[in-house]
Parts: C-alpha cells; sequence; structure tokens
C-alpha cells in the first residue's frame, strides 16, 4: 500500500541521518569525547553477576567517577562492554536491561564474562539504536501485509487510520458520569467508550488530559473487563500514567525501565512483581546451584584428559538443565502476572517487549501522541482492534533528525492526521486550569480558536496585587545582538537583561512570600547556547542565589509537559536581517508561553520577532493587555 510505502521510504531516509549523526560522534573520538557526549560510561567497576534467560550472563555495573554526567542510555539501549587494554578487540555486545542512577545491568550473548575483562579499566559506548528503527520498519511492514491481505481485506482500524474509512460509534452512546470531570472531559470518556475503532482525546496545555485518560481507562476497564495496552513516546509520560491508573486502583503492570526510580514506579515493574511470587526463593537456590556447577566446570585446566573432559561436560550439561528448568519456571510466573494486569504500560517501543510481543488487545491508547513519530504508533496499534489517541499536536512534534524526511512529511504525526480526517472522533478540552486568563487568551486565539476558558480558581490569580500577569519588553534599538557559536546562538547582552530584570522582580516578590514558599520560576531560552549564557551569568548573580532552589534554567523542548509560577522567556534573535530561525516554529512558542500560571515575561526585538506575524500580533495583544514595556524603561 501507498501509504506505508512513503512512511517505510521517510524512515529509511531518518534511520541514515541518525547513523550519521551518531558515527559523528563516536568515529575517531576519545573515550572521554564519548562520555561528554553521553554515549559512554568509564570507568566502571562489575559490581556482580547472574545467568539469565537462554543461559545469557546478566552483568551490574556501577559508574565509578563522572557520575554527575548525562547520558543517554536507557532500557533497552544496545552496549558494548569493553576495555581500554586493547579497546578494538576487547569488546562484547549486551542490551541495558536495567538502568538505576549510576548503576545498570547488561545482558550479555555469553555465559560467561571474557578473559580480558579482567585486565585494565572497563567501560560501556553506547551502540546505534537498531533495534529501534528495526521495531518500526516490521510494523510498517505488517501494517501493509494486512492491507493487502487478499482473502480478508485490509483491517477496519487500518483503512481509518490511513483515511480510506470513517469510524464508527455505538449509537446509543455509553454514559459514565464522573462527578470530579468538568463538561468537556466528562464528553471525552463517553466518546472513547462509544468509539468503536477509533476516538480521540486533544488536550491543550492545562485543561487535565491526564486526568480525563486515567478515568477513561478505568471506565473503560469497568465497561468489559477487557486487559488495556497504555503507551507513550517516552519513559516519563509513561510514567506518569503508571502512577496514576495504579492510584485509582487498578493493576498496573509498567513493561520497560522506569525514568524515574521511585519505590511507587518500582513495584510496577514485572522485575519487583516477579520477585515477590512465592516461587522465587526455589529459582534464587537453583540459579546458584547453576552457578556453582558452572564453576567447578571452569576449574578444569585447558590441558587435560578424556576423564577430565566428560566431567567437565557433565558438569555444563546439569547447569544448563537447571537454568533451562528456571527459565520454564519464571516464564510460568510471568505469565501468570501478565494475565492478571488489567493495564499494561509501556513506551512505543516497548510494546513489542518479549513479554508481551504477541499479546492482542481489544484497546491501546497512545498518550503523547503529538510527539510521537508515527512509524513507532503502528507498533502498538497492530495488537489492537480499537485505539485511542491523546495529546496535542499544536505543542511540539517529535524529534526528527532528517530534515529531508521531515520536510516530506514524517514531522506530521499520526493524531495530527486523524485529527483532520476524522473530525468526529475529536474532543477538546477546553477548560484550563493552570495560567491567568490574559497569559492564556493569546495561545487559545491562534491554537484552539479561542475555544479555551481558564477555571474560575486561576482565570485572574496573580502573585500580589496589582501585578501584572503578561508582559512583553521590547529589546529593539538596544544594540543586544546576537552572537554565532557553533551551531547555537546567544545574546548575551538580552541574558544580562534578563536577570537583572528577574532579580529587580523578586525584591518585589520577597516580603510577600518568604524563602520558604516562594514561587517557582522557570527561564526558557529556544537555543542551547544561550541557556549556557544565562546559567554561566546566574552563577554570578550572588543575588539570586538563595532563591537557587526555585528557578529552572533551561530549553522550551526540556519544559514540556511542565509548569510554573512564573515564567521568562528569551528569545535571543535579534540581527539586521531580521532572520528568526527556528523561531518559525510557532508551536515551540506556544509550549514556552503556556507553562506559566501566574506571570509570563517575554523579552525580545520586535524589530527582528516582527517578520513573523505570530509575534507581531503577539506584541500588539501585550499592548492591549497594557503588558507592552520598551527595555528602555529598565536601562539605569
Amino acid at each position: 500500500m501507498e501509504y506505508f510505502k512513503k512512511l517505510l521510504g521517510l524512515l529509511k531516509i531518518e534511520k541514515e541521518e541518525d547513523l550519521k549523526s551518531y558515527k559523528n560522534l563516536t568515529e575517531s573520538t576519545s573515550v572521554t569525547e564519548r562520555r561528554t557526549n553521553g554515549l559512554s560510561w568509564y570507568p566502571i567497576a562489575i559490581r556482580g553477576s547472574e545467568m539469565s534467560r537462554g543461559d545469557y550472563l546478566t552483568v551490574e555495573l556501577e559508574r565509578t567517577t563522572h557520575q554527575e554526567v548525562s547520558h543517554q542510555f536507557r532500557f533497552g539501549s544496545s552496549v558494548n562492554l569493553f576495555s581500554n587494554h586493547d579497546p578494538n578487540n576487547n569488546r562484547i555486545e549486551g542490551t541495558v536491561t536495567h538502568l538505576n542512577a549510576n548503576k545498570l545491568k547488561i545482558t550479555l550473548r555469553t555465559d560467561e564474562l571474557p578473559e580480558w575483562s579482567r585486565d585494565g579499566k572497563l567501560g560501556i559506548d553506547l551502540l546505534f539504536d537498531n533495534n529501534s528503527y528495526d521495531e518500526m520498519q516490521n510494523a510498517l511492514k505488517l501494517a501493509s501485509t494486512n492491507t493487502e491481505d487478499k482473502k480478508s481485506g485490509p483491517s477496519n482500524l487500518i483503512k481509518i487510520l490511513t483515511g480510506d474509512q470513517s469510524p464508527d460509534f455505538q449509537s446509543e452512546g455509553l454514559k459514565y458520569n464522573i462527578a470530579d470531570l468538568n463538561e468537556a472531559q466528562q464528553q471525552a470518556v463517553n466518546k472513547i467508550l462509544s468509539a468503536n475503532e477509533l476516538a480521540i482525546v486533544h488536550g491543550p496545555p492545562g485543561t487535565g488530559k491526564t486526568t480525563t485518560l486515567v478515568q477513561a481507562i478505568k471506565a473503560m476497564n469497568k465497561q468489559n473487563n477487557r486487559q488495556i495496552l497504555v503507551v507513550a513516546p517516552s519513559n516519563t509520560a509513561v510514567d506518569l500514567l503508571s502512577k496514576k491508573l495504579a492510584k485509582e486502583g487498578l493493576n498496573v503492570l509498567r513493561i520497560g525501565n522506569p525514568a524515574r526510580v521511585s519505590e511507587t514506579m518500582l513495584s510496577l515493574t514485572l522485575d519487583s512483581k516477579m520477585a515477590e511470587h512465592e516461587q522465587m526463593k526455589d529459582i534464587k537456590s537453583l540459579r546458584k546451584q547453576a552457578a556453582e556447577y558452572k564453576n567447578m566446570a571452569h576449574k578444569y585446566k585447558r590441558n587435560f584428559g578424556r576423564a577430565e573432559q566428560e566431567q567437565r561436560k557433565a558438569l555444563f550439561n546439569e547447569a544448563h538443565k537447571i537454568m533451562k528448568e528456571i527459565g520454564n519456571t519464571e516464564q510460568y510466573i510471568t505469565d501468570q502476572i501478565i494475565a492478571k494486569a488489567q493495564v499494561i504500560t509501556a513506551t512505543l517501543i516497548g510494546a513489542n517487549h518479549y513479554t508481551i510481543r504477541n499479546l492482542k488487545f481489544d484497546t491501546v491508547v497512545i498518550d503523547e501522541a503529538g510527539q510521537a513519530l508515527e512509524p513507532a504508533c503502528w507498533i502498538p496499534i497492530l495488537k489492537a482492534n480499537k485505539v485511542v489517541l491523546a495529546g496535542d499536536h499544536c505543542q511540539l512534534p517529535p524529534t526528527i533528525k532528517s530534515a529531508e524526511a521531515a520536510k516530506d512529511g514524517l514531522n506530521h504525526t499520526l493524531l495530527e492526521k486523524c485529527v483532520i480526517k476524522h473530525p468526529e472522533s475529536v474532543v477538546l478540552l477546553q477548560e484550563q486550569y493552570r495560567m491567568h486568563e490574559s497569559i492564556m487568551g493569546y495561545s487559545s486565539k491562534i491554537f484552539y480558536g479561542s475555544q479555551l476558558k481558564a477555571n474560575e480558581r486561576v482565570k485572574r490569580k496573580v502573585l500580589f496585587k496589582d501585578d501584572s500577569p503578561l508582559s512583553f519588553i521590547d529589546t529593539a534599538g538596544c544594540a543586544f545582538d546576537e552572537k554565532a557559536e557553533g551551531t547555537s546562538l546567544s545574546n548575551p547582552e538580552e541574558a544580562s537583561f534578563l536577570l537583572k530584570h528577574l532579580t529587580a522582580y523578586i525584591a518585589e516578590l520577597d516580603p510577600h512570600y518568604g524563602i520558604e514558599n516562594f514561587p517557582s520560576i522557570g527561564i526558557i531560552s529556544p537555543y542551547q547556547q544561550q541557556i549556557k549564557t544565562l546559567k554561566d551569568l546566574f552563577e554570578n548573580t550572588p543575588e539570586l542565589h538563595k532563591y537557587a532552589g526555585h528557578i529552572t534554567i533551561n530549553t522550551v523542548d526540556s519544559f514540556q509537559g511542565q509548569e510554573r509560577d512564573i515564567i521568562y522567556l528569551g528569545l535571543t534573535r535579534s540581527n539586521a536581517e531580521r532572520n528568526i530561525g527556528f523561531l518559525n516554529d510557532i508551536r515551540r512558542m506556544n509550549v514556552a508561553m503556556t507553562r506559566a500560571k501566574q506571570k509570563l515575561v517575554v523579552i525580545g526585538d520586535s524589530a527582528t520577532l516582527s517578520r513573523l506575524p505570530f509575534y507581531s500580533d503577539f506584541i500588539n495583544y501585550s499592548d492591549e493587555k497594557q503588558g507592552y514595556k520598551s527595555a528602555w524603561e529598565f536601562v539605569e
């Protein structure tokens, strides 16, 4: 089918670009550089090892230095364990099976550690993520095959999602009244319950999308008592839903490794549920016995006679027999735990984890679908009869490495396509509980057809009497010029002005709150280099240090899904050519501007920004709300 053929082509381009950037980061780079880029842990120490499924060896490793360096290792990542003694030859591949702060476990495709693991310093390198691409590619091929099956014809769900057919709803329209939900949220739950194939929850910032989804999942469970698969693109989003569903009393099974390793999250994982099983004591002692047999076998030297050879073989056979028995028992326990779960949660790629690979579900719920790469969505979709998509295509799209693939359509998500093709499936959540109405107003007008309304509790809430909730501070004519730095940009004068303005504002705020209850503050810039500049300047602004625990400085992408009482947004761009670069992506600005609850301060150069109507209209909107100021008003 042409639809999937095109997606496969785009995915191939994306993979090639991703591989190219991975090679640029890893080829001809030292282990120190790879560690800085988050692609290596070095040096590491082996803290323990045990036999796992299929006679493979699982090794626990710990970073012994540089523990604060952020990294890109994830559950399921392919890695190389290496020794610096001879890193080109002394290396063995494995898969990350557990991750916790500065420790991780990797399963090696061998039953014993190589001899060289006792030589030199050890490290692990992150390998290119072929697995995710393979899973996405296989899902697209399978979906394409399903549409071309001459006997059964394409499945209804695939026809609907690709736009060739319209979705159906149960005519009587199911009603399930939930006291805590507002009208639109209740409507969304009823839409999900009555949908036969497709329902869409469009949740703008602060409208309670997660709350709605949790209640809908609970209602579906009551409706037919069938297992539901709940997925999202990131571990963080999966964890949030898992935690909230468990809090509602549902039996949740989290497949994969949680991002936030709290007691609550760990208790929902397969490992934790298995550890509590009564048969695990027997498995532990059997595993110990198998390890003893293997150790005895390894004690035989290389030059031994026939009798020793037979004895060695017998010991290995005995160990293999025990491991097979362990494997069968573990499989039985796993099947039991999976069967009892009311909700199974995983990432999109994790939906094909070996433990649930062959399972089918009546309903699959995809949260944060506006940030999900479409090929990844087909992995869980192929397991379902019905799909619920939830998210907001007016916020940040998925990250795509290839500009060519993005331009040719990979940046269009399945959520976005289905909202256009099937408006009858969509419920827009209209009441928002986060922002003052002045902060919300511009976003509502531009992105949501002015349909959003602020809840009574937040609509006029300010931090202190007569405080202005919205400000645009215009730096035009101040000669705050941007500077190119590598692949990013900075604007030191704008950064310095922002922190001075914040310092003065905090001095106004302090008498109202005191340090304990001080409001939370987010400082946002779209550019990494400007974030670095802001952080360096912050270090040299002692007046702000006592509030450091209340202040976060980061990029727009890092703030997705978060909120702060106060947001300062520095737009960075200021040049004679009026070039605004990727500020053109107004969805990114929608995210940045809607993080603020009670105060939003936007700082930028109107002469540069006004090239795009989005910014000139925002400046006019700020003026209407008495929020427009010139930076000259603050210059001493």
